[in-house]
Parts: C-alpha cells; structure tokens; sequence
C-alpha cells in the first residue's frame, strides 16, 4: 500500500475480515456499507450457469436504495441449487438487519469453486466480525479489496478524483481476477464507489456502456465466469449530474475501469506479458472487436507472445478465421511498433531483435490493420505460460 492518501468517495465504509473458507487462513469476507441509501447498478455474466448471488444481486438492481455489497472469496456458491439461493439469501438478512435497511438493499458477491455450498456458520461469524470493523479510511478499502482475492497474486484497485461543477467528485474500485477471465456481460468481481450524483437509469447505462470498452475487452484463458459481477455504486446527494458534467464522469470512469481490467490481464495466472491487441480498418467497430478476441484468445497467439517469438502468420491467421470481413491485400500487421506484415506481404525484419525487444517488454503492442474501413476495437490478453497449465490442473486437488 502507497504512503500517499487515496482519493476515497465520500458516504462510504469498508471492511475485510477472515471467517476460515480459505484453508490459507487469509482474508475472504469483504464489505461496503454506504451510510444512506446510494443509486446502485450492475452487469452480470451471460453464462447461462448462473451462480446464487448473480441471480440475487440482478434481481435487485439498478436501484436508488442500496446501502451495502457483501463478498465472499474462497467458495464460488455455484451450481449449488435451491440451498445455494437460500444462503446467498439468509447471508444479505443477517447484514441488512445490522445495517438497518430492507433485504434488497443488501447486494451480494462470491467468488471461488464451483460447486461447494457455503460454509454458512463461517459466514454468519464472518459478518458480525466485518461489520464490527467497518471504517472510512485508506486500511480498511485496502482490507476490502483483499478479502475478495482467490488466485489473484496482487491487490487491484484504482482511485481518482476530478472536478466536476466546482465540485470534488472521487471515485474508488476494487476488482478481482486472474483466471476465468473472458467477461461476458463483466472468477471477475469488481465494484466502483463514487460520490458523484447520478440517476438510477444513467447510473445503469453508463455502466453497461463502460463495461463494454473494459471488462469485456480482457481475456486470460476465454473461460466465461459463472459469477462475473461489476457493481457501481453512486452516493451523491446534490443535483444529478448531466450533459457535458455526465459525459466528463463517464469518460473518467471508463479509463479507470480500462486500468483495472489491464490488471486483471497483467496478474492472469502464470502470464509473464499482457498484448495489447489494436485493430483497424475494419467494416465497423462491432466487426474489429470480434477480430480483436479471436486474436487475444488463440493459444497459439498467447504461447508466440509467451516465447518472444514474431510469429506474424499465427495473428494474422487468427484474424482470417474470425468469422468477419476483412481485405487480405490490405492486411498489415506491426509489433512492438516493428512492421512486419503490409498488405497482405510480408516483410523483411530482424527476428532475433524484435524477439529480445518482446520479451524484455512487459506489454506487447499488437496492431493490425484489416482493411480500409473505419471500425476499430482494443482488446488486452494475457499470455499462455507452462505455470497457468500447471496451477489449473491441479486447482482442486
């Protein structure tokens, strides 16, 4: 944790506790309490196996009565019936009845394995004890982030702060995830506090709109989460924000959600690299991002950007078999700022040197020209290490 004071929203208390899910004895209960009732909205996984909280927590948002969101890590409460619904259920009344608010202002979150019930007595243990630690400092946003880590190897959070209108405006996020991760929608949980003022209907439609551009736009292993969750919750009180003042809040938010997603990719299990891919020139934007996945999912992509290899013809193939149009003749591809593909020919370049500049580079910088239209998309992926296999086949055994 930085010396420096983070830029926390006003209205807001957090907390971290250990109940004992995880076997390790580390932190695995997280808790926001917002100390009036905030605009609130949510996007969710479209796997269509849903864990309990996605199905309880979509249920109850957007809404402008929200006053808490309450995490577990270490057991994913999934596939788990009827009783996993009834726990994701008896968790948020315990914490509504000690925050004073109605069941659905109550919003839950867990993240773990799949197919586990929840250890309920842990977790009612768990949630006196996090409540009783709530507070509005730096240490305990920290505490909150980290009990909602699994595998992830770091803490993810952003702060900022702008001025809107003469007045302060600060947002703070927390995310987790370092395998599962292709979001859909958005194990990838994240939630955004701001102290801005913001609809329930804008609160929503930024989020989708923001959720877009970021959390959809990563990938580490292609696996849809079943409990992918992205809340935003908003505390402002005074006049809503519009116009240029919202455009300003949502152009700020989606660059702070840009710089969580990179984590994710940067701390995807065992990667070494993240690519950045960039892809242009396509017949519009929807058809270069589905170019820009298919190339940030390819193993083969991901083991070449392992091993500093320039293999130009695995990207370029990728792209081809994307399903969307796209000019052959015009095809141009550069890496690391190395042209080494251009319409449609390739090019002579010195393999050995852009080899060494890709490994000695955390981000490799991917981008490919399709053709002459104007759509374009960003995409980021991890790589594919002997160290992702080796933690994944042995996850739960």
């Amino acid at each position: 944790m930085s010396d420096s004071p983070l830029s926390l929203p006003r209205g807001f208390r957090f907390a971290g506790a250990t109940c004992g899910i995880k076997a390790s004895g580390k932190p695995d209960v997280s808790l926001i309490v917002s100390d009036h009732p905030v605009v609130a909205a949510g996007v969710y996984t479209t796997n269509q196996i849903v864990a309990a909280p996605v199905v309880l927590s979509r249920s109850r948002t957007p809404s402008a009565a929200v006053r808490a969101v309450l995490t577990n890590s270490g057991c994913a409460n999934a596939c788990t019936g009827d009783q996993g619904m009834e726990d994701a259920k008896s968790s948020s009344a315990q914490l509504a009845a000690l925050v004073g608010c109605d069941e659905s202002g109550v919003l839950v979150m867990s993240t773990g394995v799949i197919g586990k019930r929840l250890p309920m007595e842990k977790i009612r243990t768990g949630i006196e004890q996090v409540h009783g630690k709530l507070a509005g400092d730096d240490a305990a946003f920290v505490d909150a982030a980290e009990a909602i880590r699994t595998t992830d190897a770091a803490r993810k959070t952003e702060t900022c702060e702008l001025a809107l209108g003469g007045k302060t405006i600060r947002i703070a996020a927390m995310a987790k995830g370092a395998g599962m991760i292709a979001p859909n929608m958005a194990t990838m949980l994240s939630v955004m506090c701001t102290d801005a003022s913001i609809t329930q209907d804008d609160a929503q439609a930024i989020l989708t709109r923001v959720a877009n551009v970021s959390f959809n736009r990563v990938s580490v292993d292609g696996h849809t989460s079943t409990n992918d969750t992205l809340l935003l919750l908003a505390s402002g009180t005074d006049e809503p924000l519009s116009g240029d003042a919202l455009a300003e809040f949502e152009a700020e938010l989606t660059k702070l959600a840009i710089n969580l997603a990179k984590q994710l990719v940067a701390d995807g299990e065992g990667a070494t690299h993240v690519m950045q891919i960039h892809v242009f020139g396509a017949e519009s934007d929807a058809s270069a991002e589905v170019i820009a996945k298919t190339v940030a999912a390819s193993p083969l992509v991901k083991c070449a950007i392992t091993g500093g290899d320039p293999n130009w013809g695995r990207i370029v193939s990728a792209a081809g078999y994307a399903g969307e149009p796209l000019q052959p003749a015009k095809v141009s591809l550069s890496v690391c700022g190395q042209a080494i593909y251009e319409n449609g020919t390739p090019l002579d370049f010195d393999a050995a040197s852009l080899s060494r500049t890709m490994k000695g580079q955390p981000q490799i910088d991917v981008e490919l020209c399709v053709g002459s239209g104007e759509g374009e998309a960003t995409y980021w992926s991890s790589d594919l290490t002997t160290e992702y296999v080796r933690f994944n086949s042995e996850y739960t055994t």
